[in-house]
């Protein structure tokens, strides 16, 4: 299984925000639907970093709530890690255990292409060994 496979199943539509939207409001979107880091891209549909729950969090430790006023570019992450379609689940469970992030931009000839969780790769790594799992089975089975 790779990338590609997931998008497959869990769909290429991405939140995201724009960098001048402030914490508060990128805060909200978190929390409505449920999900742990947005996409900040521009206007233009530039690309421009991923702000997630850990990033609003370091923003409380330092700033208190005022960070809430702060716009997403002053905590978004903006050296990003990405990754393509045609990676394998098992290289980017590697990468994202190596950089310990918990999401990533998926760029296919560098055009956003989809955004995975840690959730998903490991969702998607635990049906592929449940599929080998019965495959194996139904091999003793007949064998």
């Amino acid at each position: 299984m790779n990338v590609a496979g997931i998008l497959k199943v869990k769909g290429n539509n991405v939140i995201t925000a724009d960098p001048s939207d402030s914490i508060s409001a990128v805060s909200k979107i978190l929390g409505e639907k449920r999900i742990g880091a947005v996409l900040i891209v521009d206007g233009s549909g530039k690309l421009c970093g991923v702000l997630s729950e850990r990033d609003i969090v370091r923003g409380l430790c330092e700033s208190g709530d005022g960070c809430l006023k702060l716009q997403a570019r002053d905590l978004m992450t903006a050296d990003l890690v990405t990754t393509k379609p045609s990676e394998t689940i098992d290289n980017v469970m590697a990468l994202m255990t190596e950089k310990r992030i918990r999401h990533l931009p998926v760029l296919d000839d560098g055009s956003l292409a989809g955004f995975i969780s840690i959730g998903d790769v490991v969702k998607s790594r635990m049906d592929e060994v449940e599929r080998e799992a019965a495959a194996l089975r139904d091999y003793i089975a007949t064998g």
